[in-house]
């Protein structure tokens, strides 16, 4: 049977995607989604998510704003040079049909938790201020919850916002290093396989070619994503960061290795300021032994993403 989930994010166009997976999932009950500031204003991803769940058909989901600004500095802005100046490439979406709840997202998060009797998953997509403030109001809140997948970080890998920081991560290390260490199942999914899965101009032209209106739009939105991911990869493609981790969550992608390691946030304001610290010291006699209240960290998966994903898409 389905299982009940809530995404936190920052809707974007990775966002997009992770959103679309987790309605097509039949492992997935999208139940609810709250938006941080990151990729963009808070409030511009919820207008971008009630776009999306419009076009989808899914107005029924209730998506809460969250946090307007990371903990301790101002909101920089976000990320248009990346998602386009509107968070979904610059494309128009359909005016949502529904407005956003009349509860925060911290209301949503924790009422939505208690409603599910320690049965919800979290998926964090954003930076991770509002599940912070969640666990603040709520200190409980990680006995009410079955587990949390986070995209961010980068364990073995080079950061993409500083020589070691990912940016979901880095745009609040304050309340990434308060998650990390309240004490509940978390399996982070970083840059380390995020970055070796990736949609192809030929994926992106079969969305484009589609007679379902979701995949040509979302084939339209990847366009300024691919335009950005060009010079990273040296060809037209993009990055899997947010959908990968959805199907993760969800059990439909399966990782070949996923050691359960201590980890910790850099929340100092040095050089490894929103590092991800994967006690790794295991790699070389194959990870024996999981640590006690640890992580699972994502290192690799058993088989390229691209494909289900694409299945899924063309399915809706």
């Amino acid at each position: 049977m389905a299982e009940p989930f809530l995404v936190d994010c920052d809707t974007g166009i990775d966002d997009a995607l992770a959103i679309l997976y987790l309605l097509a999932d039949p492992n997935a009950d999208l139940v609810a989604i709250t938006t941080t500031a990151g990729n963009c204003s808070a409030a511009q991803a919820a207008h971008n998510t009630l776009s999306l769940l419009t076009l989808a058909g899914r107005s029924d989901i209730p998506v809460a704003i969250g946090a307007s600004r990371p903990l301790a500095r101002p909101f920089d802005g976000g990320a248009p040079q990346v998602h386009g100046a509107n968070g979904v490439g610059d494309i128009e979406l359909p005016p949502p049909a529904a407005a956003p709840s009349q509860q925060s997202a911290v209301e949503l998060i924790v009422n939505t938790a208690r409603a599910h009797g320690g049965g919800l998953h979290l998926i964090t997509i954003a930076p991770l201020t509002t599940l912070a403030l969640a666990l603040r109001a709520e200190p409980a809140l990680p006995t009410l919850i079955k587990s949390v997948t986070v995209m961010g970080g980068a364990a073995m890998v080079p950061g993409n916002v500083s020589a070691v920081t990912e940016a979901n991560i880095g745009n609040d290390p304050e309340a990434a290093a308060e998650v990390f260490a309240a004490g509940w199942p978390i399996t982070l999914v970083p840059l380390d396989v995020t970055m070796d899965n990736v949609l192809t101009e030929p994926n992106r032209q079969r969305l484009l070619d589609s007679d379902r209106p979701i995949a040509r739009t979302m084939g339209a939105m990847l366009k300024t994503y691919f335009d950005f991911y060009r010079d990273i990869y040296g060809r037209p493609c993009c990055a899997l960061h947010d959908p990968l981790a959805a199907a993760i969550a969800t059990g439909s992608a399966q990782p070949a290795s996923a050691p359960t390691v201590a980890v910790v946030v850099d929340d100092s304001g040095g050089p490894g300021r929103g590092q991800t610290i994967c006690d790794l010291r295991g790699r070389f006699r194959g990870y024996p032994v999981d640590a006690p209240g640890g992580c699972r960290v994502v290192l690799s998966m058993a088989q390229p993403f691209a494909p289900t994903l694409m299945e899924r898409l063309l399915a809706l």
